[in-house]
């Protein structure tokens, strides 16, 4: 080996040698001395000598990641079992992991499941959970209420829920525990009010359409008592585990067969529309239907679940047209006709008095979905204001889906300002607002038209009705966007530690 190959080994060996405790490594002299402290360094030491690793960004341990995201998907639950629109379900759960010191998750909801990932960076793998959303239940009060409690949760009043010890020494386990115990309180509550109550809710929606349409007193009560009749049916059918299409079959049914049956025994007096009785009935049975959240879900771009939502107006719908196809079917068979077909005559109901009946619509369906007391004044309002506007419109000599969607736009930009005022439930005012609206009494004129005139007609009627549907869904959309550009929202304020006596 020649002398410069030994000195360039000498070196090398000296550079990879460490000393032992010393915690860096020393440079060695070309006869194997060490070198003293006041040595020139070497490149080759300079070069490969270790660093110490950068300090970086402290991650949470895998239980503190499942405890929020699992808190976050429960909410995410609520929202979407309650019919809100994904987007506003996935900003909550995403405020809500960011108030819990997870500010990088991501959320993917696809109309039966929630996922939720929280990203820990290159230092710890990401954590992921799955929750499948397996009931479908409007309670106004539940969703109310877990909305409050994520706006308390931003504010700061679960001290310690972000992953820091504040000074009292409340820590995150504490704080996680406090939250979920809370929203497992909201959750396993019983409604705030009796469920008898909820169906002279829906029966008195019934009676206030009936009204709305131009019908009489008689109608109104006939529609009352089979509306009441068709809930707790459908309540029993529920509880014995009936699919809800057949339970939607069941009760189109049961409208018509209960009309068909007052007009053989001869207990209409004259002059009492039947059809109001039916339309009436299917107007509360369309209401439960999401298709304002379906039609927000494809403007936000979330397709998949708003083809899932497409698909479950498509179902209860088919249900509803096979339900009153049959009942109308057996009704002709006994010559019976709940004729629809014909122009309306000229209603001697007061406009005054058709208002207050959209008001009353309005705020039945409020209670009837367990709405706050503090809301119904507003549901009822704003019920009754885009009615009014709806019926100027058509007065005006606009085609009904124009005047529709004018009244819907308008009840969206009223929710919307509601919500960023008032901090009302967006769904309270959406939901109750656009029954008036629904387009019961010409779907069932399709109905009819299917099962009696002919199926072209009938289709062209459903078409109309379908129409309706989306110029409402479209315009509350729209209308809600309309606010949130013109009065956008203000985040929850955060709470100000207020020293002791000896703080400072």
């Amino acid at each position: 080996m020649t002398r410069f190959g030994q000195r360039a080994r000498s070196r090398l060996r000296g550079v990879l040698r460490p000393e032992q405790g010393a915690g860096r490594l020393q440079l060695w002299g070309r006869h194997g001395g060490q070198a003293g402290a006041d040595a020139e360094a070497d490149p080759l030491q300079t070069k490969f000598a270790p660093t110490a690793p950068a300090a970086g960004p402290s991650v949470p341990d895998d239980t503190r990641v499942q405890r929020v995201l699992d808190l976050a998907m429960r909410v995410g639950e609520v929202l979407l079992s309650s019919g809100e629109g994904v987007a506003e379900a996935t900003a909550t759960m995403l405020r809500l992991a960011n108030a819990g010191g997870l500010p990088t998750c991501e959320v993917d909801i696809t109309f039966t499941s929630i996922t939720m990932c929280c990203h820990r960076g290159m230092v710890a793998p990401p954590v992921t959970t799955m929750r499948l959303v397996r009931y479908r239940s409007l309670d106004l009060t539940r969703l109310d209420e877990v909305s409050r409690l994520v706006d308390r949760i931003e504010r700061g009043e679960f001290n310690g829920l972000s992953g820091e010890q504040d000074g009292a020494g409340v820590d995150d386990t504490e704080a996680l525990s406090r939250a979920a115990a809370e929203l497992d309180q909201i959750t396993r509550a019983k409604h705030p009010y009796p469920r008898w109550l909820a169906t002279v809710a829906w029966a008195g929606m019934a009676a206030s359409i009936a009204v709305l349409l131009g019908g009489n007193w008689v109608a109104a009560a006939v529609a009352f008592g089979a509306t009441g009749a068709i809930d707790r049916i459908g309540r029993l059918l529920n509880r014995a585990g009936l699919p809800m299409f057949f339970q939607q079959i069941t009760g189109a049914l049961l409208a018509t067969v209960i009309t068909a049956a007052l007009i053989m025994l001869n207990l209409l007096p004259a002059g009492t529309r039947p059809s109001f009785v039916v339309a009436a009935a299917i107007t509360v049975l369309l209401s439960g239907l999401s298709v304002v959240s379906a039609v927000r879900d494809a403007i936000d771009g979330f397709f998949l679940t708003a083809a899932g939502r497409a698909g479950e107006i498509a179902m209860y719908s088919a249900g509803l047209l096979a339900g009153a196809v049959l009942g109308l079917k057996a009704a002709l068979v006994f010559d019976v006709e709940l004729a629809v077909a014909a122009p309306l005559p000229a209603s001697n109901v007061s406009l005054a008095v058709r208002a207050v009946a959209a008001g009353l619509t309005a705020g039945m369906f409020a209670l009837a979905g367990y709405t706050p007391v503090r809301y119904l004044a507003a549901a009822a309002g704003t019920g009754a204001g885009g009615w009014v506007i709806y019926t100027l419109m058509e007065q005006a000599g606009f085609e009904p889906v124009v005047s529709t969607l004018v009244a819907a736009i308008a009840l969206g930009m009223a929710s919307g300002f509601l919500y960023r005022r008032f901090e009302v439930p967006r769904l309270v005012i959406t939901l109750a607002g656009i029954t008036p609206l629904l387009p019961g009494l010409t779907a069932y004129r399709g109905f009819y038209q299917l099962a009696v005139i002919g199926v072209a007609d009938g289709l062209v009627t459903v078409m109309v009705a379908l129409a309706i549907g989306l110029a409402l869904a479209g315009g509350v959309a729209f209308g809600e966007w309309l606010t949130s550009r013109i009065h956008p929202r203000t985040p929850p304020a955060p709470i100000t530690a207020t020293p002791g006596p000896g703080g400072q």
